[in-house]
């Protein structure tokens, strides 16, 4: 069954983060790989959250549920590779602000953003 949810929680995961990637490339002007930032930021959100509820003993979410989101669903949402690659052009096209930026964005607003998760599943 675990198996069944990995395969169907990355697949809805790699359309949501495809969709999210159209939106904001709409948006942005391809200027800033925004919607990678935001596929991380809220990947790292839900796995705070799964994370904080593990931690407060409310196991309120079987193992098959929390496979399906933190490990497919999650797994396919966020995309350390598209970040990679997406920094590594933002240098070589000579915006190594921008390449920095986006280091430091994704590090900072995804530990945060699990914080947080964690903070709200905890609930305070």
């Amino acid at each position: 069954m675990n198996l069944l949810a990995v395969f169907v929680g990355g697949g809805l995961g790699s359309l949501a983060r495809y969709g999210l990637g159209i939106l904001f490339n709409n948006l942005s002007a391809n200027t800033f790989p925004f919607g990678t930032l935001a596929a991380n930021t809220i990947s790292s959100l839900i796995i705070g959250i799964l994370m904080g509820i593990g931690l407060t003993g409310k196991e309120t979410t079987d193992s098959v549920w929390k496979t399906f989101l933190a490990v497919g669903f999650c797994g396919g949402f966020s995309t350390f590779s598209a970040f990679s690659l997406e920094t590594m052009e933002l240098a070589k096209n000579g915006m190594m602000t921008q390449a920095i930026l986006n280091v430091a964005a994704n590090v900072v607003l995804c530990l945060a953003a699990t914080a947080i998760g964690v903070w709200l599943a905890k609930g305070s």
